[in-house]
């Protein structure tokens, strides 16, 4: 099997190094960093609970704590506060532990070839395969030394200024300097342990505040639009006027570790496949207003190719399949930037245009916190719903999970047995997930011969996609019998009676790109 070339040795391409190596696939990642990434405690990023597990890699620990809840606060008052269940809180952590983490696991994996000092210069493609040209420094000097690798596909995931998005010809318009903030991360005693927040009402006006680790924190302060010199006695001044508004008046003792100005641009590449090569994370796109995460985006990203990639290097045959990433991933992060547009001169009050607003039923306040939160289209998991690949509406059961939407994280057993947490087992082969009242109470030697379970069992084996049969004693707003479809990049792709297996060899045709399900390839397994 020839091997996956990622350009780019950031946290996404080394996320999709290790999806892919998750699926039997190998990779070869060209890393033109100079070094490791630089230790900075102002350059964080926060997980939310769809990609928190990336934060659970050896090596991460405690440097990534859940957040306990989300406050919002005017001139001192709380005007929201929401507690997070442990299984949907986000986690933030520093990015450089992220990356480091992300590197250590790829070091163990016998999939991933990392290429250090190779630098991407040129690419080729062919009908059966993709030739990256790269270049690195020779160690012993007298110039550089030149390189072709062969690859299946290559994924551009080199950042904002990629050299894979400009060899094929992508544009990336958009917008620079959306918003920027001043950013500090200090060591403080704050009245709320873990606890992130937007405090506007200060004398500062507006501050972000996020847990780290311990007791350290991150603050971020919006700037004004003009663009103006952020002096260290200014920031000073804005870290010392916020921590006495939190303490009285009086500024606690406090240790100021990093500080950073942070710009956030909007753009969109036209396009995110060009025959064999793929664009994700920062050589896609680009967001970070009003609370959006960059890199979350880039981990979902990972996520939906990862499968996808796995299935055409593996059995062939898989355009549509393949068509689905963009179709799926650029729609989705293009409806975030519109909500981000749309909501910036709102939240702002920039030109008049808040008062014309006045009629929206949502505060300004509340408009800020969705992205930290999790809800509505700047800050909620991506729906798929209009998928290339998605199944016919009529096989869409009654669930509380909409249909393209993550599930819910349920306990759920093997045929082995054996007793796990549905997100634990993603990113491998499709999941049929059947709700089974009384499960946990039977013996699994029981139940894996009654009932739906042998026929089901035989039907998995027999789909065009390689598929896990997991049991589980309900799931959200689903009756008994159900048969959820779950992809593994965790959305549910369809839910009907577990006994309907017309329907389950249907929706497995139309997820992996077929429409005549007598032309199907039996699956590997």
């Amino acid at each position: 099997m020839l091997p996956v070339i990622i350009a780019g040795a950031g946290p996404v391409g080394l996320a999709l190094a290790l999806a892919l190596a998750g699926h039997g696939v190998p990779t070869v990642v060209l890393d033109g960093a100079e070094g490791p990434p630089a230790t900075r405690l102002a350059r964080t990023c926060v997980l939310p609970h769809d990609v928190a597990r990336w934060a659970l890699l050896p090596g991460v620990g405690d440097e990534a704590p859940l957040w306990s809840a989300w406050r919002t606060t005017y001139r001192g008052r709380a005007v929201l506060h929401h507690a997070f269940p442990p299984e949907t809180a986000p986690r933030q952590l520093p990015q450089h532990v992220l990356e480091r983490a992300l590197r250590d696991a790829a070091a163990r994996q016998e999939l991933i070839r990392i290429a250090r000092g190779h630098r991407l210069t040129d690419l080729e493609q062919r009908p059966a395969e993709v030739i990256a040209h790269s270049s690195a420094r020779s160690p012993q000097g007298g110039g550089d030394r030149a390189r072709q690798w062969r690859g299946s596909h290559l994924v551009g995931c080199d950042g904002p200024r990629s050299t894979v998005r400009k060899l094929i010809g992508v544009p990336f318009p958009g917008r620079t300097g959306v918003e920027r903030f001043a950013v500090a991360a200090l060591r403080a005693d704050l009245p709320w342990p873990r606890e992130a927040g937007l405090h506007r009402g200060l004398p500062t006006g507006e501050v972000t505040v996020r847990p780290l680790a311990g007791d350290l924190w991150r603050l971020d302060w919006p700037l004004p639009p003009d663009g103006g010199l952020v002096t260290p006695e200014s920031l000073l001044a804005r870290v010392h006027a916020t921590l006495g508004a939190w303490h009285d008046g009086e500024v606690p003792a406090y240790d100021l570790l990093d500080t950073g100005v942070h710009v956030c641009h909007q753009r969109l590449a036209r396009g995110w496949r060009s025959g064999r090569v793929f664009l994700a994370g920062d050589a896609a796109h680009l967001l970070g207003a009003l609370g959006t995460q960059q890199v979350a985006e880039g981990l979902r990203d990972v996520d939906n190719l990862a499968w996808k990639l796995a299935v055409a290097c593996r059995q062939g045959d898989a355009e549509t399949l393949l068509d689905s990433y963009q179709a799926e991933r650029r729609t989705a992060v293009g409806a975030r930037l519109r909500a981000v547009d749309q909501a910036l001169p709102l939240v702002r009050g920039r030109g008049g245009i808040a008062a014309r607003l006045g009629a929206l039923k949502r505060s300004r306040l509340a408009l800020l916190a969705d992205s930290h939160l999790g809800r509505g289209t700047m800050g909620g998991p991506a729906r798929y719903g209009g998928s290339p690949i998605a199944c016919a509406p009529r096989l869409v059961a009654a669930t509380q999970t909409p249909v393209g939407a993550p599930v819910a994280d349920v306990p759920v057993i093997t045929l082995a047995g054996d007793r796990d947490r549905l997100r634990h087992r993603l990113g491998g082969p499709l999941l049929l997930v059947l709700t089974a009242p009384g499960a946990r109470v039977w013996d699994a030697k029981h139940w894996l011969s009654a009932g739906l379970m042998p026929e089901l069992a035989a039907a998995a084996q027999a789909l065009p996609l390689s598929a896990e049969l997991l049991v589980t004693e309900e799931y959200p707003g689903a009756d008994a019998h159900t048969l959820l479809l779950v992809r593994p990049d965790g959305h549910l792709a369809a839910a009907f009676p577990g006994a309907d297996q017309d329907s389950l060899r249907s929706c497995a045709a139309a997820l992996r790109g077929f429409t005549d399900p007598a032309a199907e390839p039996a699956a590997e397994h």
